[in-house]
């Protein structure tokens, strides 16, 4: 009856075209791929295609973390509506005000913002090629355009500043960086850095600095804050505590303002970004009261715990890679949890480009590895090394096995 007395109605939805094709997620792409298993197959699935080792006790967040939750519940003294600003010290040469410090639901959510805020129609943003695709998807729902910039693999991933400077017109607001840098593993040295602070400010744009890795920084180069950089340029700092204490499902992230020159404040973008946060929705009080305690006294030894181990693994993947004829890892991983590797093609039968391999492997091997075409590049692969070691043994053991079953034949 009620499907009768409503089948004449002309509903007024239509689907969003642009939002869709601009959707692409690390996650979505996983869900392929893990779709693409065979399920007859009875080892079980290794996923090296995402950036998560929270489930695996090896990465395991100090028991201190929850206790610092559990307080803060237990306190009832966060169970009103946040503030929308809220002090986090960061390790700067100088002392940041509340005001310069936004707390988010996680780094997602801190994109989000700032891409919003940014927003206006003609204007353009340029992003990191390869880099993380959050930010194509966010800035296709938006009235902003995405150029794309380099990095270089022979030169250890650094940034294409002549590129930078070619893409850029009158219509640019920011330039986007991550470091520790996903998906490339990584890390800026300071005078690189700082040639991207100059270079933005040449150029007259603000830099957005993706520190969601910041001090996961295991190899030769020690992890610097853009922050350090903001008597130069006006830098946005985006963080959360999902990587560095191994709870991404807390959703608990921050924006910071580094601008010792108050251009943030003269271009009224600091008051867009304060408006923009009112109509947004707060992560949660307990969360926001943990942090402080969090932020401040988780011991130094989970730390070293954490980096110990991803040093040894990211060394230990890219020895075995090259074992590997088809892969190749231009520069071995000091940073994050994951690393660039590129594939020959021409070294294999049957396989036609990074999807085609990331599906047979699922589907051959159950492993789980991300084609390259989803963070900007085609032909390469992003390997998560955050796994147990007996797992990551294992699976680069069944990806040698599925490139001996594909590799071209010699006649």
């Amino acid at each position: 009856m009620m499907m009768e007395q409503l089948g004449d109605k002309k509903w007024g939805f239509q689907r969003n075209q642009e939002l869709e094709a601009s959707s692409i997620s690390v996650r979505g792409v996983l869900k392929q791929l893990m779709a693409n298993r065979n399920e007859e197959d009875q080892r079980s699935t290794i996923p090296l295609g995402g950036a998560d080792p929270s489930m695996y006790p090896s990465y395991r967040t100090t028991p201190f973390v929850a206790d610092a939750v559990a307080d803060a519940v237990r306190s009832f003294n966060f169970n009103s509506y946040a503030s929308n600003v809220e002090h986090l010290s960061k390790d700067l040469p100088y002392q940041l005000s509340a005001d310069d410090v936004y707390l988010t639901v996680g780094c997602t959510q801190a994109i989000e913002i700032v891409v919003s805020v940014l927003s206006r129609p003609g204007a353009n943003i340029l992003l990191p090629r390869p880099g993380y695709p959050q930010y194509a998807s966010r800035v296709g729902c938006s009235s902003l355009e995405a150029r794309h910039f380099d990095l270089m693999p022979e030169n250890g991933w650094e940034v294409d500043l002549d590129s930078v400077e070619a893409l850029a017109d009158e219509n640019t607001v920011a330039m986007v960086i991550i470091n520790p840098s996903n998906p490339c593993g990584n890390v800026f040295i300071y005078q690189h850095l700082k040639k991207i602070a100059e270079t933005a400010r040449k150029l007259g744009i603000f830099v957005i600095s993706d520190e969601v890795y910041g001090h996961l920084a295991f190899g030769s180069n020690p992890f610097v804050p853009m922050g350090m950089f903001g008597s130069i340029v006006p830098v946005l700092t985006l963080g959360s505590l999902s990587k560095r204490w191994i709870v991404p499902g807390w959703r608990l992230g921050w924006i910071v303002t580094s601008d010792l020159n108050g251009i943030f404040q003269e271009s009224g973008f600091a008051e867009s970004l304060r408006s923009h946060l009112e109509i947004t929705a707060d992560p949660p009080t307990f969360m926001q009261g943990a942090l402080t305690q969090i932020l401040e006294q988780t011991k130094e030894d989970f730390f070293s715990k954490i980096l110990n181990i991803m040093r040894e693994d990211a060394d230990f993947l890219y020895e075995r890679i090259k074992e590997i004829p088809c892969l190749t890892c231009p520069h071995k991983p000091e940073g994050s949890m994951v690393v660039m590797v590129k594939l020959n093609l021409s070294l294999l039968e049957g396989v036609t480009d990074d999807v085609d391999f990331c599906m047979k492997l699922a589907k051959e091997e159950s492993v789980i590895v991300l084609p390259g075409i989803a963070l900007g590049l085609k032909n390469w692969l992003r390997i998560s090394f955050a796994v147990e070691h007996s797992l990551l043994d294992d699976a680069l053991g069944r990806i040698k096995a599925f490139y001996n079953k594909h590799a071209k034949k010699e006649y």
